[in-house]
């Protein structure tokens, strides 16, 4: 990835933070931290009620990025359609790759992490942490692909369901 200038990124852009997801940037603000002047992108989860700021120089840094292109939503799709892979690894060690995809905040990565966790009606039971972690991915999904086609977050979802239950067809 090509380092970016500073301000690539403005108010009402919406943002994909690696840890939360997709929130919008609300305002750009300066604040003096231990004396030091920083200029902040306050960036509002609405979904989650949270606010978070981060410091304009680290954004890119940190990994913060836009929205993903049409093309790559289409990939991501693409990747759902795809067999699942399960690895043979101990579940803990499969739930923290898992993981460490849903924070990468790289939608293929989390596609990848909803194909490998989708289970259809009659396939066995997911445990209960398998079951946070597809929602936590299906969630980032379907948020991303809401906000790159216009906000709908209802419509995004009946999609991303539509390739699921395909798949599983």
């Amino acid at each position: 990835m090509t380092k970016m200038k500073k301000n690539e990124f403005r108010p009402n852009d919406y943002v994909v933070y690696p840890a939360h997801g997709v929130g919008q940037i609300v305002s750009i603000e300066s604040q003096e931290i231990a004396g030091i002047p920083l200029e902040l992108f306050v960036i509002s989860f609405e979904k989650d009620k949270m606010t978070l700021r981060v410091p304009t120089h680290k954004a890119t840094e940190i990994g913060m990025r836009s929205l993903s292109t049409p093309d790559v939503v289409s990939k991501a799709m693409t990747t759902l359609k795809g067999k699942a892979k399960v690895k043979r690894a101990m579940w803990s060690r499969r739930a923290q790759e898992y993981e460490q995809k849903i924070n990468s905040g790289d939608l293929i990565a989390i596609a990848e992490v909803v194909r490998d966790l989708h289970r259809s009606d009659d396939q066995r039971e997911q445990s209960y942490s398998e079951r946070q972690l597809y929602e936590a991915a299906l969630e980032r999904l379907t948020r991303e692909v809401a906000a790159v086609s216009g906000g709908d977050e209802i419509l995004a979802a009946k999609k991303v369901d539509e390739v699921l239950v395909s798949r599983a067809a």
